[in-house]
């Protein structure tokens, strides 16, 4: 990873910035240094600056080994079809689109920063990541193959 300079004071930007790094980010584990210069701008790096006290940020990716499960009680009925809210970036939208073919599981998918009837459906579901998976009334946040087994008949 380069150096990465930014004068950055809004925190949204900040957030994205962070998020940007850790996306292309290939160790399970991100070490990123944050810092403040002489002229107030913050700066955030792979590696740390010596001359300034530096906050070490440690971030970690690829966190979808603790997956979630909420059952739902509004589900108007209860079946086996899945139903997966995703993105087309998504990493763990790809894994669980080739389980799902692979296994010849028939599922919908929902882009739901290209649709916009299923980012309402994602976010009345109170969506704060992708994928959500649907099965019947069980929901899983986030993709693994054992987490996704134990809500599939």
């Amino acid at each position: 990873m380069t150096f990465i300079h930014e004068q950055v004071r809004d925190p949204s930007v900040r957030y994205f910035l962070l998020i940007g790094l850790l996306l292309f980010s290939h160790s399970n584990f991100a070490e990123i240094y944050k810092w403040t210069d002489e002229n107030g701008r913050t700066h955030y790096s792979d590696k740390p600056n010596t001359d300034r006290k530096v906050e070490k940020l440690n971030i970690k990716i690829n966190s979808y080994k603790h997956v979630t499960y909420k059952s739902l009680s509004d589900a108007n009925s209860i079946s086996d079809k899945v139903t997966m809210y995703s993105t087309s970036w998504c990493v763990y939208c790809k894994k669980a689109r080739k389980y799902f073919k692979a296994n010849n599981i028939p599922f919908s998918e929902y882009d739901i920063e290209k649709n916009a009837r299923a980012k309402r459906s994602y976010d009345a579901l109170g969506g704060k990541g992708v994928p959500v998976i649907i099965v019947g009334k069980k929901r899983m946040n986030g993709f693994s193959i054992p987490g996704f087994e134990k809500i599939y008949p």
